[in-house]
């Protein structure tokens, strides 16, 4: 290194500074020849140089003023991205030692050239520098090791947090397959169950149709009402495996609600008067069209009305359509029949659950269909119920539904 006309470590500063290029590329060469920093040859020499100058730099500004505690915070800012490039380079916590070891070596060795050239930098003055420079690269080397390893555990956390999440995933994943396996056993018991009755009951059809000609009637009439039992089973199931299946994009259109409550007295006036039962029907007129999925609307309302009719015997149904509150309309099912006791009423809108005894007919879907169809079109379902003192079924959807994609490929 040559000598310059200025004295002390103001001179040695300014020999480092203009040989800062020659100094970082010899540190460079020594760094990518070194056998412990084996990750340095997967980098380019931009890569590698990285925060080099700038704690060059700080190294020099340190030397001149002889403080290093007022560039303590400048220094460790920059130690700190040298670190956390270095880890997310790849290095391992003694690479990036060692690299700095080298750093350390390139300028010790700059300033013992300087001393031996420099007539103007006295021996308390080289040490300063060499003491300096050591403590400053000691403490880059520390922050360093610091920055790295704080983002080591960084990514431990993160890689825990998204282990976690995962094994979370896979017991959900899990709880599902046992519910979808538990589910499969109910369909089968439930199903082998109401077919042993329906067999049960043939057997009995045929034996009083083979014991006498005057009980033929009698045994065909039971046959048939059994057939008619057995389909609504198999239509109940199938109803809610589609609703269940639905991945369809949910369309929505407006509609006449005058119109939807007629077709809906309509279908359901046979069979209330088949029971003997009085079909009431109150319509607010005012309330026009709303925006929804028609054909699901009336599916919820149909579930609800044979439902109804189903576990009434006496007294009568009522249907009521009318404006709710937030910009919401109200569905309401009103019964006379059995009723649902407290103990039956936390489970009623699960698959298979009937809160009636098995001599009525059905799987126990239809509420759950209900319950279904209601989340995707974002009705509000909540009902009330006694013993012995019927049922009201209320569900209020929104005045205008935005369409969307179907709940489940969401």
């Amino acid at each position: 290194m040559s000598d310059t006309p200025v004295g002390g470590l103001n001179g040695l500063v300014a020999a480092l500074r203009a040989q800062q290029t020659a100094l970082t590329e010899r540190w460079m060469k020594l760094v990518f020849g070194d056998n412990e920093v084996e990750h340095s040859d997967q980098l380019t020499y931009r890569q590698l140089a990285d925060h080099l100058p700038s704690i060059f730099e700080e190294i020099c500004v340190v030397l001149e003023s002889r403080n290093l505690r007022d560039q303590e915070g400048s220094i460790e800012h920059n130690a700190c991205q040298h670190g956390q490039w270095r880890w997310q380079q790849g290095y391992h916590i003694d690479e990036l030692v060692r690299e700095l070891d080298l750093f350390r070596q390139v300028l010790l060795g700059a300033i013992g050239e300087y001393a031996s050239v420099g007539a103007h930098l006295s021996r308390e003055d080289e040490e300063h520098a060499r003491l300096m420079t050591d403590e400053v690269v000691s403490f880059v080397t520390l922050a360093s090791i610091r920055e790295a390893v704080s983002e080591r555990d960084r990514k431990i956390d993160e890689y825990t947090g998204m282990l976690e999440r995962a094994n979370y995933e896979l017991t959900l994943r899990q709880k599902l397959i046992g519910d979808l396996y538990e589910t499969r056993m109910q369909i089968t018991r439930r199903v082998a169950h109401d077919l042993r009755n329906f067999l049960n009951v043939f057997s009995t059809a045929l034996q009083l149709a083979t014991r006498s000609a005057a009980k033929r009637e009698t045994a065909l009439g039971l046959a048939q009402r059994q057939v008619a039992d057995m389909a609504t089973l198999v239509d109940e199931m199938v109803e809610y495996s589609k609703v269940l299946g639905d991945d369809s994009i949910l369309t929505v259109d407006p509609f006449d609600v005058v119109e939807l409550f007629d077709e809906l007295m309509q279908a359901c006036r046979v069979a209330t008067e088949a029971k003997g039962l009085k079909l009431v029907g109150q319509l607010d007129t005012t309330l026009g069209a709303v925006t929804s999925n028609r054909l699901k609307v009336k599916q919820v309302a149909l579930n609800l009305l044979s439902n109804a009719i189903k576990y009434t015997t006496s007294g009568e149904i009522v249907l009521s359509i009318n404006a709710a509150p937030d910009d919401r309309w109200r569905l309401r099912v009103t019964d006379t029949g059995v009723g649902i006791g407290a103990d039956d009423q936390e489970r009623v809108f699960e698959e298979f659950e009937r809160a009636a005894g098995d001599d009525i007919p059905g799987a126990g879907l239809g509420l759950a269909i209900v319950k279904e169809l209601c989340r995707t079109l974002e009705g509000e379902l909540k009902f009330q119920s006694s013993k012995g003192q019927g049922s009201v079924f209320e569900v209020s959807f929104p005045l205008v539904l935005e369409p969307k994609a179907s709940a489940k490929n969401e």
